[in-house]
C-alpha cells in the first residue's frame, strides 16, 4: 500500500510503498476512503506525543470500508462502511465499563499508539467497541472529519458544557475544533462569540453562526467578551491550547461559568497560568474534554442527517498523499480556513 511515513520527528515525510496490514484478532482492516488532516497529526510529527514510536504513519480521522475482519469480531463484516473515534476503547477497563470509553485506560489511537490512516489501508483494534456504521446520507469526506475535531467539539459543547439556548458561548481559536464548536453551539441555540487572529477566519465563523467576533490581535479579549455579554460567557472553550487562549477562556467567564479545555496543551503550554483567584471567588468550573465515545455518535449523526449540523461546510479542499506530506509540516502556520481532507487513492 502507499502511505505517508516519517522516521524522525520534525524531519522529512515521504510517500512509500509499505506492506498491507493484517486484521488484529479483535479488529479489522479498512480501505481508507478519506482521512482528515488535523493539527494533532502535526503535534505527533513534532514529537509532542509520547505514544508515537518511529518510524510512524500518521492519521487519526478517517472513513473507510472493511476489507478484512479478525476472528473475534462479531458486529461487523467485510463491506461495512464505517468510521471510528480517534480514541479506541479496550471495552473492558473500569472507564469503559462505566461508559467513559473516551478516557480508556488501555486506549488504541490510530496515528498515535499505532500506524494511522494516511495510507491506503489501516488496521483498527477493538472493532466491536469502536466502529460506527455510517448512514448513506453522510459522505466519506464528511465522515472523515468527524473522528477527532467534530466529535471532540460535540462532546465539549453538548456533554461537558451542557450548552443550552440563549447562553453565551465563547470559542477561542477558530481552527477545525473551534469552527465545529461554533456550528454545534449555534445549532443548540446559543449565542456564540468567535475569537481568532485572522479576519477571514472570523468572517467564516460568522457564516457558521457566530453572533459576534473578536480579533485577539486588535482587541482585549476578556474585556470585549464581558462587554458584549454584560457579565461574561456562560461557557468558554479553548479550542487551541496555548497559555493565552487558556487564560482568556477562564478569565472571560461570568460567575459559575464553565471553561472547557479542548485544545492540546503541549511543550511550553503544558502548565498555563490560571486565574485561580477568579476560579475560587466565582465558583468557575474547569473541565477537560477528550474525544467522544462511539456510543454517543447516533445523536450527532441524526443531526447531520437532518441538516441541523453540516460539517461538510468546514471542508476547504481535498488533497492526495503526496500533497499531504507538505501540508502536514505547515499545520502550525494556521493558513487554512477550514479543514483539509486527504484522499489516499487520488494520485
Amino acid at each position: 500500500m502507499k502511505a505517508l511515513i516519517y522516521e524522525s520527528f520534525g524531519e522529512a515525510i515521504r510517500v512509500e510503498e509499505l506492506a498491507d496490514p493484517s486484521p488484529p484478532k479483535g479488529g479489522v482492516v479498512l480501505k481508507v476512503t478519506a482521512t482528515g488532516l488535523c493539527r494533532s497529526d502535526w503535534h505527533a510529527w513534532m514529537g509532542h506525543d509520547a505514544d508515537v514510536r518511529l518510524p510512524h504513519v500518521p492519521g487519526h480521522e478517517l472513513a473507510g470500508v472493511i476489507v478484512a475482519v479478525g476472528r473475534d469480531v462479531k458486529k461487523f463484516r467485510a463491506g461495512d462502511r464505517v468510521t471510528v473515534p480517534f480514541v479506541g476503547a479496550c471495552g473492558t477497563c473500569p472507564e469503559c465499563q462505566s461508559g467513559n470509553q473516551q478516557v480508556c485506560d488501555y486506549q488504541f489511537q490510530p496515528g498515535f499508539t499505532h500506524w494511522g490512516s494516511f495510507a491506503e489501508y489501516v488496521a483498527i483494534h477493538y472493532a466491536d467497541d469502536n466502529l460506527v456504521k455510517l448512514p448513506e446520507e453522510v459522505d466519506d469526506s464528511t465522515a472523515a472529519i468527524l473522528g477527532c475535531r467534530f466529535i471532540t467539539s460535540f462532546r465539549a459543547v453538548v456533554d461537558q458544557g451542557k450548552v443550552s439556548a440563549g447562553q453565551f458561548v465563547a470559542v477561542h481559536a477558530c481552527g477545525g475544533v473551534g469552527l465545529s464548536a461554533i456550528m454545534i453551539a449555534n445549532a443548540l441555540g446559543a449565542n456564540v462569540i468567535a475569537i481568532d487572529i485572522n479576519d477571514d477566519t472570523l468572517a467564516f465563523a460568522k457564516q457558521l453562526g457566530a453572533v459576534h467576533t473578536i480579533n485577539a490581535k486588535e482587541e482585549d479579549v476578556v474585556g470585549s467578551v464581558k462587554s458584549f455579554t454584560k457579565r461574561g460567557a456562560h461557557v468558554s472553550i479553548d479550542a487551541l491550547g496555548s497559555q493565552a487562549t487558556c487564560f482568556n477562556s477562564i478569565a472571560n467567564l461570568r460567575k459559575r461559568g464553565k471553561h472547557i479545555q479542548v485544545g492540546l496543551m503541549t511543550g511550553n503550554h503544558q502548565h498555563p497560568k490560571i486565574p485561580m483567584d477568579k476560579v475560587l471567588a466565582n465558583e468557575l468550573e474547569i473541565i477537560g474534554s477528550h474525544g467522544m465515545q462511539a456510543h454517543r455518535y447516533p445523536e450527532m449523526l441524526e443531526m447531520i442527517k437532518l441538516g441541523k449540523l453540516q460539517p461538510q461546510q468546514l471542508i476547504k479542499k481535498t488533497i492526495n498523499l503526496a500533497e499531504a506530506a507538505d501540508a502536514l509540516t505547515h499545520m502550525n502556520s494556521f493558513s487554512n480556513r477550514g479543514v483539509v481532507v486527504i484522499d489516499p487513492w487520488n494520485n
